[in-house]
This record gives C-alpha cells, sequence and structure tokens, in this order.
C-alpha cells in the first residue's frame, strides 16, 4: 500500500491501524480501520486504497454471513458460461447492467447473491436458461443450452477439484482463511511461482513465506491469496497440512536433504507457473515477500517469524492463528 508523503516534512504519513465497528445492511461487523497520521499536522487522512481495506474486510464479512458469493466466483461464473454480463443478468432476472457492477465489487443483495450462489450449480442454471428462453434469440438460446452441457459433462473435473480441495484446505472460505479463494490450480500455481522467484526452498521457510504472502495480503488487500489457514507453533507460523500441500501436486517435488546432520525437505519445481488467475495486486504481495525472503536460510526466517505477535500470541492454542494479526506484522 502507497503511504501518503507529508506536504510539511516530505517524508511518509505514519500508518494507523485502528479497531473499528460499522453497521452494513443492519448489522454490525468488527474490523479494522487503516489510516495514515501527518504528526507535523496533527491530522488524519485515507486512500482509496486504505479505504477498500477496511470495507473489503467489512463486506467479507457479510458474504461470508449470509452465502453472498465473492467477487471472483462471480466472474468466474459467468466465464464458466461463456456469457456476457448483460446475458447473465438476463438469465437471472437481474436489471441490465447489475451482473456487470457486482464483477466490479458491488455487493448483492441476500436475494441475488442466493441466486447467483444457486446458478453455480449447472443444472440449475440450464433450468434458469430454459426460464429465459423467450428473452433469448433461437440462436443464443441453443448455443448456451450447449454450453451449459458441455459444463455438465465436465462435471467429474469439478468432483477431482472438490476432492482435493477438502485434503489441502481445512476450513471454508471466510475469516479464518482470510476470505481467500480456494482453489488447488491456484494453490500449486502459488508454490511453483515462489519456487521460480526464490529457487529450492526448504518445507520449513516456504511455511513462513506462505503466512507472510498471505497476512500481507491481508493487510494491504483485505484478502489473503493461498486459501490456507494458519497455526502458531513451536518453530513459528504454518499452514494447516503443510506436509499433504507440499506432497498433493506433482509439479512441486519435495527432495530430502541433510542439513548438519538433520534431515530435512527441500520443494524444487518441475514445471512453470501459470499466475493468470491472479490479480496484479496478489502478484505485487507475492513478488514483495519473495523478494524480502529469498537470501534468508530457513532458520533465520524462522527466527524473524518469531518475533511476530501473530506466532507469539497463539503458541500452543489450537485456534488458527486470526487475520487481524496481519496489523501487527513487523517484518513486513
Amino acid at each position: 500500500m502507497k503511504v501518503p508523503i507529508s506536504h510539511v516534512t516530505g517524508k511518509p504519513m505514519r500508518v494507523v491501524y485502528e479497531p473499528a465497528t460499522e453497521t452494513y445492511r443492519g448489522d454490525k461487523y468488527h474490523f479494522t480501520y487503516v489510516s495514515f497520521r501527518d504528526d507535523a499536522e496533527g491530522e488524519n487522512y485515507t486512500t482509496t486504497e486504505s479505504d477498500a481495506v477496511w470495507y473489503n474486510q467489512m463486506t467479507n464479512q457479510y458474504r461470508e454471513r449470509y452465502g453472498i458469493p465473492y467477487t471472483d466466483e462471480i466472474i468466474a461464473l459467468r466465464k464458466r458460461y461463456g456469457l456476457s454480463a448483460a446475458k447473465m443478468s438476463v438469465i437471472l432476472g437481474f436489471g441490465t447492467n447489475q451482473y456487470r457492477l457486482y464483477e466490479e465489487g458491488e455487493v448483492p443483495s441476500e436475494s441475488n447473491g442466493k441466486m447467483i450462489r444457486g446458478a453455480m450449480n449447472p443444472r440449475v442454471f440450464l433450468d434458469l436458461v430454459f426460464s429465459s428462453r423467450h428473452q433469448l434469440s433461437e440462436r443464443e438460446y441453443a448455443k448456451i443450452v450447449a454450453r451449459v452441457n458441455e459444463v455438465i459433462a465436465d462435471a467429474y473435473k469439478w468432483h477431482d477439484e472438490q476432492w482435493l480441495s477438502a485434503r489441502l484446505f481445512t476450513t471454508g472460505r471466510g475469516i479464518e482463511n482470510g476470505f481467500a479463494p480456494q482453489s488447488s490450480e491456484r494453490l500449486k500455481n502459488l508454490l511453483l511461482y515462489i519456487l521460480e522467484k526464490m529457487g529450492d526452498t526448504f518445507q520449513t521457510k516456504m511455511n513462513k513465506v506462505l503466512f507472510y504472502i498471505d497476512f500481507l495480503s491481508y493487510r494491504e488487500r483485505g484478502m489473503a491469496i493461498s486459501g490456507l489457514a494458519y497455526n502458531s507453533i513451536d518453530f513459528g507460523p504454518v499452514p494447516q497440512r503443510w506436509d499433504r500441500v507440499y506432497s498433493a501436486f506433482d509439479e512441486v517435488v519435495p527432495q530430502p536433504k541433510l542439513v548438519y546432520e538433520q534431515e530435512s525437505v527441500e520443494l524444487t519445481a518441475s514445471a512453470e507457473a501459470d499466475m493468470s488467475s491472479f490479480t496484479e495486486q496478489e502478484l505485487e504481495v507475492i513478488d514483495a515477500v519473495c523478494t524480502k525472503m529469498k537470501t534468508l536460510s530457513a532458520h533465520d526466517i524462522s527466527e524473524l517469524s518469531h518475533s511476530e505477535p501473530a506466532w507469539k500470541n497463539h503458541l500452543h492454542q489450537s485456534d488458527t492463528i486470526p487475520f487481524s494479526e496481519a496489523f501487527t506484522l513487523k517484518a513486513v
């Protein structure tokens, strides 16, 4: 996040994180409010980026509470069926531009959100297409039906993804994993990309790199990246089921190594990462962490993580490290 410069001193303002509560659509939500303090002026300022952080924290809690799809899911659904936003609005019974607005970040109402959620089932969506046939040309209707039937025929791929995701992710998408998308394909490519940027990496170090990527992303964007949740153990913060994660993909190869006469495992990549599903903001966060952590040894990065309140405050506790600790990060 870009920190504003004081026009009095010419130096960056001080970043301030404060607990806050707001009412959104009738419910109260707690989050961390981000602002910038110009001590020379005695004033606090915000930017579009900092406002997005607290707003995303609040609205993501609303989405989780009422089962409302996230923006990336809304975009992916339309692409899955090969439709324009306008056609999705017609089939779902929304206003002309409504689906496009949801793709741009507007939060759907509870009823519209659940309609979109239902449309994620291709058989349900096919019924919605049938109900909208008089609003479509014959050619459009035939083309859409053919596409949806293709999606139904490929359902086994969806079941494979669900099975693998259930093995890798310990929680559903929500506050415990920083509201990050949960996709085994995204997770695999994240690991491959980290290995491309950092070279072969010991599992111990990868645990900490993922932690810093996710928590920095939450601090900067109000949303994590990997989809994983974290625990605090003696050796620092670690993703839950980290051992499964590193053995789940053929392209991420674990190699046993002896380090100071102790057995360890180093990860290496056998394929290139496909980062097409990651946003520019996500890539900026990943690159920042990899650049900072690349030259650190596994021991050094473990020691660094031991300075974090996220580790200290939750050591030996059974709960996941809350993503509110992102605003206490010291190393990044």
